[in-house]
């Protein structure tokens, strides 16, 4: 069993191609999104227009539905902070986002699911798996 936390990246992927999800999570593996991708995905569907905007909204319902969140709470701001620390002492600024998700998934011992191969590269105490 894995502990896995879903990427925005990964579910928009899913989401434009109707992909299966569970062609990438086994059926014992734990999974969650942080609550900053429910926010992401929530964006997405409110700045679309018409049938798009239906596909997006129900999309984003269903994550929502089938898919714990883990809230940004003290163990995730710390791991933020050591994120943030990080990236500007090596000079490789990350999106504040992409940061949030990565401390997420440290803070709460999950290795994160992204469609992104960059992003998460050389962030310290990161686990990560692209799809791609």
């Amino acid at each position: 069993m894995s502990r896995l936390l879903l990427d925005t990246t990964f579910l928009i992927d899913a989401e434009r191609s109707d992909a299966e999800l569970d062609l990438w999570i086994a059926d014992d593996d734990d999974v969650a999104v942080a609550a900053l991708t429910l926010a992401e995905l929530r964006v997405g569907a409110l700045l679309s227009d018409g049938a798009m905007r239906a596909r997006r909204v129900e999309f984003f319902e269903a994550v929502k539905a089938l898919l714990p969140s883990v809230s940004y709470n003290e163990d995730v701001a710390d791991a933020y902070a050591d994120l943030l620390a990080h990236v500007r002492r090596v000079g490789q600024p990350r999106g504040a986002h992409d940061l949030i998700i990565a401390a997420t998934a440290r803070a709460s011992g999950r290795r994160l699911v992204t469609a992104d191969l960059t992003a998460f590269v050389d962030l310290p105490g990161v686990e990560f798996q692209t799809h791609r």
